[in-house]
């Protein structure tokens, strides 16, 4: 065995400059440097409990939380897809669009957040009219779509709502409305304001008429609306958790001095209070619907059940 000894100079050498331990291989590229590429939009949280969903379990629970049943905000032509015959309709008056007769402007001109909300929903406003079926019953629904300006009723969607009720009373069917809105829309004034008149009387048409008038209301109906027709039919249904009131609440405190009830301004509070008539879980909105045509036409449906 060799045992050759080191010299004291030898020693103080390795010491001062060890490239006996060096590390020639490079370190390993740190953890946080690297990015997981996970999929984006896959998982959601939920507005109401918090917890993290996955996003296809909420779609196929028609857009309700599985674990609190939070009714998450769908758009209006999935509205109708969801209550129709096989989610099969036909629209009318889409060739209606709004002009800017105050030349209104905020932060932007008001064509230009017209042009900039047609191009984000495919819509010329904030409404869709349609008519189908509901279980073999022909009826003319009109959808608000909160993702146009709020759901804002204005000319134009006070004008179809008036014109699907003319249908109604042309054709001898029911009408339904959809109401979601945060109210009238400031960017036509007094324009807007009076869609609230125009609308009441129209729907007051159809119970002169004896036509069944059944709304909707979602989250959010607000203002304008909830104070026009939106509150005005025969059947009021909404959605549980659904925000209804006029003013918001801290503007009603404030006007009258006083703190406002837990939950005031729920869908739960103005059932308990009889401001309207039920409320109905998306998942059975369309059985219900069915049920209420058929307990309004006495009678099967003119074109036979589809078999819900």
């Amino acid at each position: 065995m060799d045992h050759t000894l080191w010299s004291a100079a030898a020693l103080s050498e390795l010491w001062r400059n060890p490239v006996w331990f060096k590390r020639e291989n490079k370190p390993k590229e740190k953890i946080e440097n690297k990015k997981l590429q996970i999929p984006q939009g896959l998982w959601i949280r939920c507005k109401n409990c918090k917890e993290i969903i996955y996003k296809k379990e909420v779609e196929r629970n028609f857009d309700i939380c599985p674990k609190c049943q939070y009714h998450f905000y769908i758009s209006a032509q999935k509205r109708l897809s969801l209550l129709y015959d096989q989610g099969e309709y036909n629209t009318f008056d889409d060739h209606l669009q709004p002009t800017d007769p105050l030349k209104f402007r905020d932060r932007k001109k008001y064509r230009d957040r017209l042009k900039e909300y047609a191009a984000l929903t495919g819509l010329k406003d904030a409404i869709i009219s349609s008519e189908g079926t509901i279980g073999g019953y022909r009826v003319v629904i009109c959808a608000m779509e909160f993702g146009f300006m709020g759901g804002s009723m204005a000319s134009v969607v006070g004008e179809k709502i008036v014109r699907g009720a003319e249908r109604c009373l042309a054709e001898k069917i029911p009408l339904i409305t959809i109401a979601c809105s945060g109210g009238a829309r400031m960017q036509e004034g007094i324009i807007s304001l009076m869609q609230m008149a125009k609308t009441s009387a129209a729907v007051g048409k159809l119970a002169e008429a004896g036509l069944p008038f059944i709304s909707i209301l979602t989250d959010p109906t607000t203002g304008g609306v909830s104070a026009s027709f939106a509150m005005l039919g025969d059947i009021i249904i909404s959605e549980p958790k659904a925000l209804i009131g006029f003013a918001g609440q801290r503007v009603i405190e404030q006007t009258i001095g006083q703190e406002l009830p837990p939950g005031f301004q729920t869908a739960e509070f103005l059932l308990a209070h009889g401001m309207i008539d039920m409320i109905v879980d998306r998942r059975q909105m369309r059985s219900t619907l069915i049920k209420i045509l058929s307990f309004f036409a006495l009678g099967p449906p003119p074109q036979g059940p589809d078999g819900q």
